[in-house]
């Protein structure tokens, strides 16, 4: 499924420091490896938890490489919020050495 144009998106790069991000990835992906703060809602499961996304504030929507966040950042839009696309997801995160979270040892296996 290609949004092109159609989803807001930035870049990782310009994610603010103090930003709601949200995680969509499943939870083994999360636990490789994540950006500090995030807030993990694996995207199978947002139906179910959509009410822990705050509506009053922009919502920045990542995942691995930006494909399952497009998707997710679509259907908030579609339902009141005000959502953007990470570009690149955490593999691009973590391209431009933001800082990373993780629970092994080693870099997390989305930067290879």
């Amino acid at each position: 499924m290609n949004f092109g144009d159609d989803v807001p998106a930035v870049d990782a790069a310009d994610v603010p420091q103090d930003a709601y991000l949200l995680d969509v990835r499943e939870q083994e992906e999360w636990d490789a490896g994540h950006a500090p703060g995030a807030v993990h809602i694996p995207m199978s499961r947002l139906g179910d938890r959509a009410a822990e996304v705050p509506q009053d504030r922009e919502v920045y929507v990542i995942c691995r490489s930006g494909a399952r966040s497009a998707q997710v950042t679509v259907a908030l839009n579609q339902a009141g919020w005000l959502a953007k696309n990470v570009d690149g997801g955490m593999k691009r995160w973590a391209e431009l050495g933001r800082p990373v979270e993780n629970g092994g040892d080693g870099p997390p296996p989305f930067i290879a």
